[in-house]
This record gives C-alpha cells, sequence and structure tokens, in this order.
C-alpha cells in the first residue's frame, strides 16, 4: 500500500514510523529538512523536502497512485488545502488534521467532502473522549469496544499482590475460567503476547479480552473497584480541557488551574459552569488551596510530560482515587506506567490508531485500531479462503507475536479456543507486537 504523509511533526514523524515497520511504501514530507533526515537514516522509508500544498511536489510524490494522503502539519489550513490538492490529482484517499472542533460537526461533512478531504482527525477531541472513558471506568488503563460493545477490551494494572489473579499461571486460569482471554501483559518496559506457562505478577497491566457481562468479574479478581467521580480538578487550560469540559456537560463539577492569565480568561469564556483559577498547579500549596484533597480526580494537561507525572504522583499522595496525565514525550510512557499515576493520555498514539484504523478497513466505523506504546490491537475482518480459515487456531501456527483474542460472527461476540474454527466474514480481534500486523495482513487476506 503506498501512503504519502504530508508533516513531519510530532504526529507525522510517530506515524511514518509506526507504517515503516508495517512494510508500507511510505513518502514523508515535510519544508524543513533537518526534521527529515533524522527520520530518513533509521527507517524504511522515503522522504522528499517541499510544501506539501504544492501541485509539483505532490505530482513528484506520486499522489495519484497513492491508497491514503494523511496531512498532519501543525496547520489545519496547510492540511486541508494539501488533502484537496492529493484529491484532485487523483489520491484514493485523504485525511487531514485539524485543531478546530467546529469542523468536526455532521453539518459540514459535505463540505469538506466537496473539497476532497474523505476524513478529518481532531487528536485534541480523542484525547477528551479518552479522558472521559477513563472518568467513567475508573478501575481501567485502557477501554476499547469493538462492535457496539459486542467485545471489549480492557488493560487493568494488578496493584495488590493479594488480587485474586496476582501469582497465578495462565494455563492454571484458563483451566478454571473461561469468560475471558488475557491477551497481552505489559510488564516494566516491555508487551508480552502470553503463553499458557507465563506467570501474572504484581504491578502487570493484563489485557483482557472479553463480554460485557463479565466485567465486573474481573474487576474484583483484579483487586479493583469502581469509583463515584463527581469532583474533577484539571492541571493546564489546554484544547483537551477545553474539548473535555464541553463533552461532560454538567456531568461533573470540573475546576481549571492554569498559570496563563490570557488562557484563563480564554476559559472563562468557552467553559460554562467551571471554575477557572490563575495560578501555578505545580506548587502543592495551590492544589491544596484548590481543594486537592477533596478531589474524586485530577487530570494533568499541560504541555510538559514530566510536570504532569509528577503532578499526578503529588494528586495521588493527597488521597485522589483517579489521575490521568497526558504523556506526549513516547521515551516516557513505559515510566509513567509503572509508576501510581493511573491513565496516561498520549495524543500521538490516539491520531496514530485513528489514521490505522482507516488503512485496515476502508469501512473506518466498523474497523478498529489501538496502538499501544509497543504494541497494536486490530480488528480484521476475514476475507473468502483466507490462510486463517484454514485449520482450527490451534493448527494456525500463529507467530508468538501476535494472538487471536476474540472475534464477532453474526453480530454477536464470542472468545476463542485452540479449537475454534474461523470463518470467512468473522470480525477478529487480534494483539500484536508493532511491526507484525504485515503478518497479519497475509493470514487474513
Amino acid at each position: 500500500m503506498k501512503i504519502v504523509i504530508a508533516g513531519a511533526g510530532e504526529v507525522g514523524s510517530h506515524l511514518a514510523k509506526l507504517l515503516s515497520r508495517e512494510e508500507q511504501d511510505i513518502i514523508l514530507i515535510d519544508k524543513d529538512a533537518d526534521k527529515l533526515s533524522a527520520i530518513d537514516a533509521n527507517y524504511n522509508l522515503m522522504t522528499m523536502t517541499g510544501s506539501p500544498m504544492s501541485f509539483n511536489v505532490l505530482r513528484e510524490a506520486g499522489v495519484e497512485h497513492c491508497d491514503l494522503f494523511v496531512a498532519v502539519t501543525p496547520f489545519e489550513t496547510n492540511n486541508v488545502i494539501a488533502a484537496s490538492v492529493a484529491k484532485s490529482l487523483g489520491a484514493h484517499k485523504t485525511v487531514a488534521r485539524i485543531d478546530n472542533y467546529e469542523f468536526m460537526e455532521r453539518s459540514h461533512a459535505e463540505f469538506f467532502s466537496r473539497m476532497g478531504v474523505n476524513q478529518l482527525i481532531y487528536p485534541e477531541y480523542l484525547a477528551a473522549k479518552e479522558i472521559m472513558t477513563s472518568l467513567e471506568r475508573t478501575w481501567v488503563r485502557t477501554w476499547f469496544e469493538i462492535h457496539n460493545g459486542e467485545l471489549i477490551v480492557v488493560g487493568v494494572k494488578i496493584r495488590d499482590a493479594s488480587a485474586e489473579l496476582c501469582g497465578m499461571q495462565l494455563k492454571q486460569l484458563a483451566m478454571q475460567q473461561h469468560f475471558f482471554h488475557v491477551a497481552a501483559i505489559r510488564r516494566s518496559q516491555e508487551t508480552i503476547i502470553p503463553r499458557g506457562d507465563d506467570i501474572i505478577q504484581q504491578n502487570d497491566i493484563l489485557y483482557f479480552t472479553t463480554t460485557r457481562d463479565h466485567l465486573d468479574s474481573i474487576r474484583e479478581m483484579c483487586g479493583k473497584k469502581q469509583e463515584d467521580i463527581k469532583k474533577v480538578l484539571i492541571m493546564g487550560g489546554s484544547r483537551i480541557a477545553i474539548r473535555l469540559v464541553a463533552l461532560a456537560g454538567n456531568k461533573y463539577k470540573f475546576k481549571i488551574i492554569d498559570i496563563d492569565r490570557n488562557r484563563c480568561e480564554k476559559l472563562c469564556e468557552r467553559c460554562d459552569d467551571t471554575r477557572i483559577i490563575l495560578g501555578d498547579a505545580r506548587n502543592i500549596d495551590t492544589l491544596i488551596e484548590e481543594g486537592i484533597d477533596d478531589m474524586d480526580a485530577f487530570i494533568a494537561l499541560t504541555d510538559s510530560s514530566e510536570t504532569n507525572i509528577l503532578a499526578c504522583l503529588s494528586a495521588k499522595e493527597h488521597g485522589v482515587s483517579k489521575t490521568i496525565a497526558e504523556v506526549e514525550d513516547l521515551q516516557f510512557i513505559s515510566a509513567a506506567e509503572n509508576l501510581n499515576i493511573g491513565t496516561v493520555i498520549n495524543k500521538k498514539l490516539l491520531a496514530s490508531s485513528n489514521i490505522f484504523q482507516i488503512l485496515l478497513d476502508t469501512d473506518s466505523s466498523s474497523s478498529k485500531f489501538m496502538a499501544l506504546a509497543d504494541a497494536d490491537v486490530a480488528e480484521i475482518e476475514v476475507k473468502p479462503k483466507s490462510k486463517i480459515t484454514k485449520a482450527p487456531v490451534k493448527d494456525l501456527n500463529l507467530s508468538r507475536d501476535m494472538t487471536i483474542a476474540g472475534l464477532i460472527r453474526n453480530g454477536k461476540g464470542m472468545l476463542v479456543s485452540g479449537n475454534t474454527l474461523i470463518e470467512a466474514g468473522d470480525r477478529v480481534v487480534v494483539f500484536c507486537l508493532s511491526g507484525a500486523i504485515h503478518k497479519i495482513e497475509k493470514l487474513f487476506g
């Protein structure tokens, strides 16, 4: 598949690196040659210096033959124009990153379609939705619904050594329980696709595939409880904070602290029924003064990953049950997950997941994809006569860097055992380590 990416910023660079591992034909375009040279030397892709809004540059990149054109420069106007130009030159599908939520409204979809933009990506909105999910389900690190919730993937950290699952061998667990599948384990800085001999350890993050009616049982086995969230303190009045307040409506009582006076004034205009505080939330005295001890949740959304991590640790020390940190530096994610800071949000991973979803299936409303730090979760439709339908799962000789976690058949979710025979038309949920998606596509194609 040929993919052209315009913009070698944070999202574009991460997406290019992700796709290059999957053996895709990637061309990355940016005006800044220095940004491109750092990527060109280390990854399996081509780079081109030039304006992504230039007809000549896009022709030279071969967009008329590309399956997907993705515009993710820092400027939404440039992205929309670049996608429009690429579409006019023959790009099959175009995606543009935006920073204006108004563009996401359904009433404007036809306008962007006429311009040649097939899909819009707003990373801050994706992050706000992820935070909403985390506030609604406080006991999970990750929540991922497939086919309208017929199957659910949850990531749960085994914090308590007395939890029922802690110390159990997976094959022992499989003999006792049949309502979930442990598809992956995040341990220290490594993601493991587990086998029967693996033992669940304290501080592991387990990724379960299950059905909705068994979620309470999983929560209890992990030693977790659901917290009732009412009062939320947000550190940093970012676009994510604004979208979160809008999404939540009157569900939570929000208080936002920001160090910038101009931003606080804008927040007062845009966030109704929200108390805006001008102050430095890095100062523990400020947090105490604003009632950190009485908060149900604390969300750190500043531009600094380190500040967000440390602030969440401070909030935990003051008894806040649910903390959420925006961690945009990928090298800090593993360290953050190992600390007691709750949920970690990363816009690059969320945006990449959304775009990768488009690659896996042209029907992006039914296809699902989630990117973890070094692993992927995908829902893929099984094509007629594909290799994966030739034998039961136990006889497929699947690679150790992937596992089949569940499937949707005739609209119903079901778990997969070694004796399961996968059929054409099934939508199969697959966990795999980064770089293994191309192996999966060969099985399903």
